[in-house]
């Protein structure tokens, strides 16, 4: 019998040595299984070759085709990366439905000996897990927000309260983004998908039975959406808000972007894109900050030009915070930040 998928909403232990996606490099791309590894038995083309084929001309002539073209990668891969397995390695094999590819892997792989299984239903009742836990779903947890305005270190106290014990959610390093305009990270974002599973994976970890902390974000985080049931716990959750001096906040993101900073080509191209919001003058002026390497007076200018006037709105619809604290920036005020939040968690508790 294939292997059923298990609840979500607890951590993926699955009896199997290796999780095994045989999808095209496309798909796996996208999203996959959490810990799958990708031995694809029809590459992105031959998959589409197969799929026209099917459509255009014959079934039987593009499955004939497809049995072919699996056997060949299936061969590369046992003499590639399966080729160390010992006699005891059991895998577990998935494609889109638990289906033609999937199926025709195992059966390789169990004439080899191995103890291989498919996942019932493949990817596609994986996704739908993922899609009832946060899109019809109520989820079981107790949000506190982390707010404050840009510079503020709320993801940096978010990983500091971590350190101490505490439950977040890291929505930002989930979406690989800083969550503002200079808010791409190396790499790019993931697809909404993989997003969505890794937040699955992620919330699977937390005990519903203590609170959670999560840095306040807007209905987006770079270009993804956060889904409808965690966004719901976000906006019924009390906030922490974090204030800090306008100084202090433009020397934190002059040192928490130096990534940035040291791409100046990159960042002028970032503040390009505020041209219809700010005018030509104004990032022109900006560029000429990136020029001399002054980030810090660039960063103040960000702050007092844009970041605050512009989310003012955002921050008084969210209604005053259930606390607030003003912090410093310093290495030693980040550490007391996060003992004042972590203990304001302790207290708001929903």
């Amino acid at each position: 019998m294939p292997y059923q998928l298990p609840d979500l909403s607890r951590p993926l232990e699955l009896p199997f040595d290796s999780i095994i996606d045989v999808r095209s490099p496309d798909e796996f791309a996208e999203d996959h299984l959490p810990g799958a590894i990708s031995l694809p038995v029809l590459d992105n083309e031959q998959r589409a070759e197969v799929g026209t084929i099917y459509k255009q001309e014959s079934p039987f002539k593009a499955r004939k085709l497809g049995a072919a073209l699996v056997a060949q990668n299936a061969a590369h891969h046992l003499q590639g990366p399966l080729a160390a397995k010992d006699g005891a390695w059991k895998p577990l094999v998935y494609c889109w439905r638990g289906g033609q590819r999937s199926g025709s892997f195992t059966t390789i792989l169990k004439q080899v000996g191995w103890r291989a299984d498919v996942l019932s239903g493949g990817y596609q009742d994986y996704r739908r897990a993922v899609v009832a836990q946060l899109y019809e779903n109520e989820l079981p947890y107790r949000f506190v927000l982390i707010d404050g305005n840009t510079g503020t270190a709320k993801t940096e106290i978010l990983h500091l309260v971590a350190a101490r014990g505490g439950q977040v959610l890291d929505l930002e390093g989930l979406a690989n983004h800083r969550g503002s305009v200079l808010g791409p990270r190396p790499g790019g974002q993931p697809s909404q998908k993989m997003l969505e599973s890794r937040l699955v994976s992620a919330l699977a970890e937390l005990d519903p039975a203590r609170p959670v902390l999560v840095e306040a974000e807007s209905s987006k985080v770079g270009d993804l959406l956060v889904p409808p049931a965690i966004w719901a716990l976000m906006r019924a959750a009390p906030r922490v808000r974090m204030q800090a001096s306008v100084e202090d906040r433009a020397r934190y993101l002059a040192r928490a972007y130096a990534d940035i900073c040291a791409a100046p080509e990159e960042l002028k191209r970032i503040l390009s894109l505020l041209v219809r919001l700010q005018g030509h003058e104004r990032i022109d002026g900006w560029k000429r900050l990136v020029d001399t390497r002054d980030f810090e007076t660039l960063a103040l200018d960000l702050i007092t030009q844009h970041y605050d006037s512009r989310y003012a709105k955002s921050r008084s619809a969210a209604g005053e915070p259930a606390e607030s604290m003003q912090i410093t920036l310093d290495d030693d005020g980040l550490e007391r930040a996060a003992d004042g939040v972590l203990a304001a968690v302790n207290r708001l508790r929903p």
